[in-house]
């Protein structure tokens, strides 16, 4: 490979260990920096960080790969997401960011839970972080995979080992990046290489369907509407073969944000609720504008394989294709950083998430109450390195999908914690028994879903995704076992706050 994408590559990972650097010296001298950064963010650090966090490398393999097979209606799941994340930030970031600090200073969701449910305090939280855990490692996973991805197809003639395929390699060296800066510098390491990576997938998501449809080889607008068009009749259709349960189906992924822990995460970081307008209108605009990159990426890839006859055999890589094959060296080794970045962001966030999790609702809760601050930073990062561990071995099958791990995970989430965190900041009447039930019900019916096959294929129609039955049985558990349960008075604040 040239020197050239070293050279940037090179580069990237200096930024990222350095800015790592950096917040070990300033914010983690206690469990609150390390954990949220002490309440410091600014709304830009945090927009791009929730965003960085939450799109991956979906943004960059999985929906471009989509789109690239199936066309146009792949889009929906794009425009669902945007959707789901601007209620989220409209509803869930004022009052999460105000209610977390009231409820005794929270700083995890499991805590935030056991505190606004003290009646079912324990159970919340071990329930909670189990989740937490669980489905983080399949997350994380996904985030590897796509690292492996990248080394399969672009670092193959460099990462060549005689122990180890160019695909665990890859697994190996992600991971152990991210591991680096996150285990070093905290939440606040975390949220700064985001922001930064933030801002390299976005230009990465400009520079890239510009240059495939406008560069040598595109044909411009005309000359790609063209080739579509001759490739498949329905591939610019909105709604080819898209059925409603389909349609509903793609919609319903927005409905996973409001229990993603490693985004909400960020509305607990927040300097205060007067930030959250400044930060949604930044986060908001980043998203538009990644989200139609990555979908143009898609459908301008396509005509420029179909156009000059590229074979494309796993087309979740056709960013890594396009970028090694149309840009200078150095411009490629910025693409692939970007790849990386999409990668880490998340990995970092998810990793940073589940060891709060493991640090907070299960070594202080059950092992060591009486913790130092300085000895639960150490078990923060000792948790951060087991969680990367499992997810590596998760995600050491090359056949492994993107979208299908992300799919599992996002739904698992959005089911087990969206309703409940909805409700809990917005319904007095809930209970902690409600809660509990909820948070069971929910992760239950989506792994349910998963086993029986239904998200596949339902009743010998199309399969319908996991997320809806999960978040419908999981809301209304909580609203009929709430209103069949004592009210409590739980959503008053607690003595001393």
């Amino acid at each position: 490979m040239a020197i050239g994408v070293w050279i940037s590559l090179g580069l990237y990972f200096a930024l990222m260990l350095g800015i790592g650097f950096y917040a070990y010296r300033n914010s983690t001298s206690s469990s609150e920096e390390y954990t949220l950064g002490g309440r410091k963010l600014l709304p830009s650090v945090a927009a791009l960080s929730a965003g960085a966090s939450d799109m991956s490398g979906w943004l960059l393999l999985g929906l471009p790969g989509a789109l690239y097979v199936s066309g146009l209606v792949s889009a929906w799941i794009g425009i669902g997401l945007t959707l789901g994340a601007l209620v989220n930030w409209i509803v869930v970031a004022p009052r999460l960011r105000e209610q977390t600090e009231r409820y005794n200073n929270s700083l995890t969701i499991p805590q935030f839970l056991s505190n606004r449910f003290p009646s079912r305090a324990l159970a919340l939280r071990i329930v909670s972080a189990l989740i937490v855990v669980v489905f983080f490692s399949v997350y994380t996973a996904s985030g590897l995979v796509a690292g492996g991805k990248l080394a399969q197809s672009a670092f193959s003639a460099v990462l060549q080992s005689d122990f180890m395929s160019d695909y665990a390699m890859g697994v190996s060296l992600t991971l152990g990046v991210v591991l680096a800066y996150t285990v070093i510098g905290g939440f606040l390491a975390v949220s700064l290489t985001e922001f930064v990576q933030g801002v390299i997938m976005m230009l990465a998501l400009i520079i890239m369907p510009v240059v495939v449809l406008f560069g040598p080889g595109g044909g411009g607008i005309s000359g790609a509407s063209e080739t579509l068009a001759a490739a498949g009749p329905d591939y610019l259709s909105w709604f080819s073969g898209l059925t409603a349960v389909g349609f509903v189906s793609a919609i319903a992924w927005g409905l996973g944000y409001f229990g993603q822990p490693h985004i909400i995460v960020r509305f607990m970081a927040l300097r205060s609720v007067k930030d959250v307008p400044r930060a949604r209108n930044i986060g908001m605009s980043w998203m538009a504008i990644s989200v139609i990159g990555s979908i143009s990426l898609g459908i301008f890839g396509r005509a420029y394989a179909v156009r000059n006859g590229l074979e494309v055999a796993d087309p979740e890589t056709i960013f890594i294709v396009l970028a090694d094959l149309l840009f200078h060296p150095l411009v490629t080794g910025f693409l692939f950083a970007a790849l990386l970045a999409a990668v880490m962001s998340t990995i970092s966030s998810q990793l940073l998430v589940a060891s709060s999790s493991l640090t907070e609702d299960f070594y202080r809760l059950f092992l060591r109450k009486d913790a130092s601050e300085k000895e639960t930073v150490l078990v923060g990062r000792i948790s951060v390195l087991l969680v990367g561990l499992v997810a590596a071995y998760l995600a050491w099958d090359p056949d492994s999908k993107v979208l299908d791990l992300v799919s599992n995970a996002w739904a698992g989430f959005g089911a087990a914690f969206g309703p409940l965190i909805v409700l809990a900041l917005t319904w007095p009447r809930m209970t902690g028994t409600g809660a509990v039930a909820g948070l069971v019900v929910g992760a239950a019916t989506v792994i349910g879903w998963i086993l029986l096959g239904w998200n596949a294929s339902f009743m010998g129609g199309p399969g319908v995704y996991e997320i809806i039955p999960g978040f419908a049985a999981a809301w209304a558990a909580i609203y009929f076992v709430s209103l069949m349960t004592r009210d409590q008075d739980e959503h008053r604040p607690l003595p001393g706050t």
